[in-house]
């Protein structure tokens, strides 16, 4: 992804990444332990940032990662496979498998 595509927020990826992995814990708690770090940053990305066209600073891109919560994220995640052109794959299904 060249610096024309990247997204305005993707600046902030190293420094908010104590806040994913803070996240990606919760997500373990509830038994998510199969949702990676770039799988939780691409969701902020094309979800919850899809439509920002403001500048956030870094405690509003922190806030926005510490209120996401897994029901969103699931239904993202869903949503994105039966987009995928292979849903009925193998691997998609084992997919579908370690999210629930």
């Amino acid at each position: 992804m060249n610096n024309k595509t990247m997204h305005p927020l993707q600046r902030y990826r190293t420094e908010v990444e104590p806040a994913i992995n803070s996240k990606l814990e919760e997500f373990e708690l509830y038994g998510y332990d199969k949702v990676t770090e770039n799988e939780l940053w691409d969701f902020l990305i094309k979800k919850r940032w899809k439509r920002d066209n403001e500048e956030k600073q870094l405690h509003q891109v922190v806030n926005d990662i510490l209120r996401t919560n897994v029901s969103d994220f699931i239904s993202y995640a869903t949503i994105e496979a039966y987009k995928s052109p292979n849903i009925f794959s193998k691997e998609s299904k084992e997919a579908f498998k370690d999210l629930f």
